[in-house]
C-alpha cells in the first residue's frame, strides 16, 4: 500500500475514533448524571428494580452499538435470564454478576473514561485551533473574541499545536483500545459465562449432528427397504418360479438357475441384516421391547429379555440401546462360547439402564477387536456410560446407562 493510498484510511480511522470519543463523553456523562439524579430523588426509598435493570440494559445496548460502529469491537451479549414476567426477569438480572459488572462500568469506570475522552478531545480542538490561529484572526472580528487578538502570541499557539498534533492519533488509538478491553471485560460475559455458553452451543450442535445422522440412517433404511430390497424379493421369486416351472432345461441351465436363486436369497438375507443394522422399523413402530425381543429371537442361543420401560426415551437413545444389545449379542455369539444370555432394560427416572449378561468364558478385552470400543464411542455420543465386567471364566456383564432426555435438537 502506497502512502497516498493509506492516507484516506488513516483519516477515516481518525474520524471514527473522534466520533467514538465524542459519543463516549455524551453517553458516560448522561448515564452518570441520570444515576445521580435518580439516586438523590429516591433517597431513602427502594429503587425500582425494573427501572434499574432496564436502565443498565439500555445504556449497555447503546455502548455496544457505539463500540461496534466506531471502534470495530464486538461485545458479546450476556446470557439471558429466565422469568415469567418482566418484574421477575428484572429481579433475576439484579442478582447476576453481569448486571453489577455493567453497573460498575457505567458508574465507576464510565465517568473516568468520559473525563479522559473529554481531555483528549480538548487537546484535539486546542491543537487544531492553535495551528489555524491566524485564520481565525482574519476571519472573525475583534468584538467576537474572548480576548484581544493582539494580546495572544499566535505563533506560540501554532508551534504548540504542530508539536502536539502528531501524537494525538496514537493517543486516541491507545485510548480506544484500552476502552475496548475494559468494555469486553465489564459489559460482555465473563470467562466462565463464555465457556458455559460455548459448552451449551457445542452440546446443541452435537445434538443436531446426531439428529441429522439418525435421520440419514432412517432415509437410507427406507430407500433400501422400498427399493433394493423389493427388487431382490422380485428377483428371488422370479428365479424360484423359473426353477419350478422350467423342468425341461438342460442340467447345466438348471444348475445356473439354482445358483442364482441361492445367491439372490443370500443377498436378500444380508440386505435384511444391513437394514436392521441401520435403523429397525420395529423400534419406531413398537418400541424398545419389541425391537430387543426381535434381536433375541434371531440369536443362535437362548436369550432371556426383560424390559421395564414405562415411558419411551428419545429416539436417538433408543437407537443406541438397540445397537448396544445387537452388538453385545453378536460378540457373545462370536467370542464368548456361551450357552445362554440375558438382556435387561430398565428405566429409572431419566436414566435408561441396559444390561447384557452371558455365561461364556469371560475375559473380554476392549482392545481385542471385539467392537467394545465402538460401543463405548456410540454410548458416549449421547452422554452415556458403558461398564464391562468380564473376569476370566465368566460371566460377562455389559452395563450401559443412557440419559432418556437429550437437548431439544433431538
Amino acid at each position: 500500500m502506497t502512502r497516498s493510498e493509506g492516507r484516506p484510511r488513516r483519516l477515516a480511522r481518525t474520524r471514527a475514533q473522534l466520533a467514538f470519543l465524542s459519543t463516549g463523553v455524551l453517553l458516560h456523562g448522561a448515564a452518570f448524571l441520570l444515576w445521580v439524579w435518580f439516586s438523590l430523588s429516591h433517597a431513602g426509598a427502594v429503587v425500582p428494580v425494573v427501572f434499574a435493570a432496564a436502565g443498565a440494559m439500555s445504556v449497555t445496548w447503546l455502548q455496544r452499538r457505539r463500540f461496534a460502529a466506531y471502534a470495530g469491537t464486538g461485545i458479546p451479549r450476556t446470557p439471558p435470564v429466565a422469568g415469567d414476567s418482566e418484574l421477575q426477569r428484572a429481579r433475576q438480572r439484579l442478582r447476576t454478576a453481569a448486571y453489577w459488572r455493567q453497573l460498575g462500568y457505567h458508574q465507576l469506570a464510565g465517568p473516568v473514561l468520559g473525563l479522559v475522552e473529554a481531555v483528549v478531545l480538548v487537546l484535539w480542538a486546542g491543537s487544531v485551533c492553535g495551528i489555524t490561529f491566524y485564520a481565525w484572526y482574519w476571519v472573525f472580528p475583534q468584538e467576537w473574541a474572548f480576548t484581544q487578538w493582539a494580546n495572544v502570541d499566535g505563533w506560540l499557539l501554532a508551534v504548540a499545536g504542530l508539536a502536539v498534533l502528531p501524537f494525538l492519533p496514537r493517543l486516541t488509538g491507545a485510548l480506544v483500545r484500552l476502552e475496548s478491553v475494559i468494555a469486553r471485560r465489564l459489559l460482555g460475559p465473563s470467562r466462565a459465562e463464555e465457556l458455559e455458553r460455548r459448552v451449551e452451543d457445542l452440546a446443541e450442535r452435537r445434538a443436531e449432528t446426531l439428529a441429522a445422522a439418525d435421520a440419514e440412517r432412517r432415509r437410507i433404511e427406507r430407500d433400501l427397504h422400498d427399493g433394493a430390497q423389493q427388487r431382490l424379493v422380485s428377483l428371488a421369486v422370479g428365479l424360484g418360479l423359473a426353477k419350478a416351472t422350467l423342468t425341461d432345461l438342460p442340467p447345466e441351465a438348471r444348475a445356473v438357475i439354482d445358483e442364482a436363486h441361492r445367491e439372490a436369497k443370500e443377498a436378500l438375507e444380508e440386505l435384511n441384516h444391513l437394514v436392521r443394522g441401520l435403523h429397525p422399523h420395529v423400534l419406531d413402530d413398537r418400541g424398545l421391547d419389541a425391537a430387543l425381543s426381535g434381536i433375541a429371537a434371531r440369536a443362535p442361543l437362548p436369550v432371556q429379555v426383560s424390559v421395564d420401560v414405562p415411558e419411551r426415551a428419545a429416539p436417538a437413545v433408543e437407537a443406541v440401546a438397540y445397537f448396544v444389545v445387537s452388538e453385545a449379542l453378536a460378540n457373545v455369539t462370536k467370542h464368548a462360547r456361551a450357552t445362554r444370555a440375558a438382556v435387561e432394560a430398565v428405566r429409572t427416572g431419566d436414566t435408561l439402564r441396559v444390561r447384557v449378561t452371558d455365561d461364556g468364558r469371560g475375559g473380554a478385552d476392549p482392545s481385542g477387536g471385539t467392537g467394545l470400543t465402538g460401543l463405548a464411542q456410540r454410548v458416549a455420543s449421547v452422554d452415556g456410560t458403558l461398564a464391562l465386567d468380564s473376569p476370566p471364566g465368566g460371566p460377562t456383564v455389559v452395563t450401559v446407562e443412557l440419559p432418556c432426555t437429550l437437548p431439544s435438537a433431538l
